[in-house]
C-alpha cells in the first residue's frame, strides 16, 4: 500500500488567479487563502479560510462566493491558493488547521484587516506558557 508524503493534505495549487475558480472541482475540502499580488513572485495573504463540512459547498463555491461578496475589499484579491484535505480527514480537524492558521495570524500587524480574527478559543484550554509543567511522560 502506498504511503502518502502528507498526514492531512492530500494535494495545493498555488498562486492561481481568481478566474481560475471555475475549474475547481465543487466537493474539494480544505484550507483557501485569498491574495494580493503584489510584485514578481510575492504575495499579500488577505484571508484564510476553510471549507471542511458540506461538500456541496466545498471550496469552489467558498472562492466563488468571495467574488460576490458585498464586502468593500471583495476586489482586493486577485489570486488564490488551496490545499485539499483527504476524504478522511473530518470537518473538526480542518476547523483546527484553520484555527491554527488564524490564530497565528491574530497579532501581526502587518495582516490585512479582512484576515483579522479573534482567538482560537480551543487553544486557550491547551495553552501553557510555564514550560516547566511541561514534563515528557
Amino acid at each position: 500500500m502506498p504511503v502518502s508524503n502528507l498526514r492531512f493534505f492530500k494535494r495545493c495549487a498555488e498562486w492561481l488567479p481568481r478566474s481560475e475558480i471555475r475549474t475547481i472541482p465543487k466537493n474539494t475540502r480544505g484550507i483557501y487563502t485569498l491574495l494580493k499580488k503584489t510584485g514578481k513572485d510575492k504575495y499579500q495573504v488577505l484571508y484564510v479560510g476553510m471549507s471542511g463540512g458540506n461538500k456541496a459547498h466545498g471550496i469552489h463555491y467558498r472562492l466563488s462566493s468571495h467574488t460576490k461578496s458585498k464586502r468593500k475589499n471583495k476586489t482586493k484579491w486577485d489570486y488564490f491558493s488551496f490545499f485539499e484535505v483527504w476524504d478522511n480527514i473530518p470537518f473538526s480537524e480542518v476547523k483546527e488547521l484553520e484555527g491554527l492558521i488564524r490564530h497565528i495570524y491574530r497579532k501581526d500587524k502587518t495582516v490585512n484587516i479582512l484576515n483579522r480574527q479573534r482567538r482560537f478559543k480551543k487553544f486557550i484550554d491547551v495553552r501553557d506558557n510555564k514550560l516547566k509543567n511541561w514534563k515528557s511522560k
